[in-house]
């Protein structure tokens, strides 16, 4: 009878860390809605409660495991009836994470993603916590048919898994496995499908991106890749994002140049620019090449907007080395920048190197690194006053009526191409009221902290 049919069991999903995590949680929340769960708005009062973890850095860490703790605190309180933990921290520790978290119920491993609802299924009818961890990933990942959790409008394309460099620092090989592309085909599939679903921005991501092709024995892999996205019809901007400075070739940057659709902005990690802390850190670059390559991107596309990433505190870093990497911050002028105190990470050649430097001035020279940038990143917002700029509108303004005024005033939320999702400024629209995943011209008037102000140009 109608009255008997069982409740549906409600699932709460914590999706933690980088874009690579995003399309993992994504991916596992359409494997869950298609099996019939439902996903819960609020987490703390779910059935089951899946928090897809990032363990990349201490940071990291430390937020992954306030997340399991709070899910277990809610459990206890009887609010929820399980907790599985996911992603890269249960890859990484495994079954010592039922130890570090008691209450947990399942350990779920990169490599069973796509086994989520089997094992989700298992776990309701158990009572013993169980670890689901097979060897270090070494799949290529299908990344079609996702339960988006972010705008529709934009969207992250994982082109590759994995990485192959040996960074002194660095847990991700460790964690994801070694390098392995995606078949162009498949990336492509992907790609058509969520532009299908809205998406008129896709920002390619990877470990390297750069690297794409090279372990299938292919040249110039991802030139030829964006080459192949650029017929994709609704598609407008291709973004790159993971970057890796010495797979930048000449083919990829005049790919760039002559693409309707690749947007002229690079993110581009380099960790530092000291030849010695660069050799330590296991980089094949040094300062002269990451110059040349600066001075090659700009030659080509004067428009470019550059992000990097850079590491301070690394051990062994001394005053000198740290004023060179400031000399070269200033130099360079990079439209954004991030950048993190080094931690030892277990497992890393680099937490056993000897002149490990002290947490407070690994601080110190991180905040003075960002108020460097700082200076940097709000001069050269200054400079785009008065300029115009296609903006892709994420959030519409709401009109109000000003008091006295017969015009409606609206202040939505966008970006021009120079801002990636997540991490860089936005640009706040005044007088426009146009919808999300709408492009609009609009002209420069001011400026707030990282963000711009713009006002939409009427036709």
């Amino acid at each position: 009878m109608p009255g008997n049919k069982r409740k549906p069991v409600t699932v709460g999903f914590v999706a933690l860390g980088c874009p690579k995590n995003v399309v993992d949680s994504e991916k596992m929340l359409a494997h869950l809605a298609e099996a019939g769960f439902l996903i819960a708005a609020e987490p703390e009062r779910a059935d089951v409660v899946v928090i897809n973890t990032c363990g990349f850095i201490e940071p990291a860490t430390r937020e992954s495991l306030e997340a399991v703790g709070q899910a277990l605190a809610n459990k206890r309180m009887g609010n929820v009836r399980k907790v599985l933990v996911a992603g890269c921290l249960a890859q990484r520790l495994g079954g010592a994470l039922l130890e570090q978290a008691a209450g947990v119920d399942a350990v779920v491993g990169l490599e069973q993603r796509d086994a989520i609802v089997q094992i989700l299924r298992e776990t309701l009818v158990s009572e013993t916590p169980r670890v689901y961890l097979g060897p270090t990933p070494c799949t290529v990942v299908d990344d079609r048919v996702r339960l988006r959790i972010g705008p529709v409008h934009s969207a992250y394309l994982r082109i590759s898994e994995g990485c192959s460099h040996r960074c002194s620092f660095c847990t991700i090989p460790a964690i994801r496995g070694p390098f392995r592309s995606k078949p162009p085909s498949l990336v492509l599939d992907e790609a058509r499908e969520l532009v299908g679903s809205g998406a008129v921005e896709l920002n390619l991501i990877g470990q390297d991106t750069t690297l794409y092709g090279r372990d299938r024995k292919q040249k110039d892999g991802l030139a030829s890749l964006l080459g192949e996205m650029e017929s994709i019809s609704g598609l407008a901007w291709i973004r790159l994002l993971y970057a890796y400075p010495t797979g930048i070739t000449d083919r990829l940057i005049e790919t760039m140049a002559q693409s309707a659709k690749v947007v002229h902005y690079l993110d581009v990690p380099l960790q530092h620019a000291s030849d010695r802390i660069l050799q330590a850190m296991r980089r094949p670059d040094t300062k002269d090449a990451l110059w040349r390559l600066l001075d090659r991107l700009r030659a080509a596309l004067p428009d470019i907007v550059l992000r990097t990433t850079l590491i301070v505190g690394f051990p062994g870093e001394t005053p000198e080395e740290f004023q060179e990497l400031l000399e070269f911050v200033r130099r360079a002028c990079f439209d954004a920048l991030g950048a993190f105190p080094y931690f030892p990470e277990a497992g890393t050649p680099a937490a056993t190197f000897p002149d490990q430097v002290p947490e407070e001035v690994k601080q110190a020279r991180l905040e003075e690194l960002m108020l460097t940038q700082q200076e940097i990143a709000f001069a050269k917002n200054a400079e785009r006053i008065g300029s115009r700029l296609t903006c892709l509108v994420e959030e519409a303004g709401r009109p109000s009526r000003r008091r006295g005024s017969r015009r409606s005033s609206a202040v939505g939320r966008g970006r021009f191409y120079g801002q990636a999702p997540d991490i860089d400024g936005l640009c706040r629209i005044r007088r426009g009221t146009a919808p999300p995943g709408e492009f609009i011209e609009t002209r420069v008037l001011g400026t707030d902290a990282y963000d711009l102000v713009v006002e939409q140009i009427c036709c």
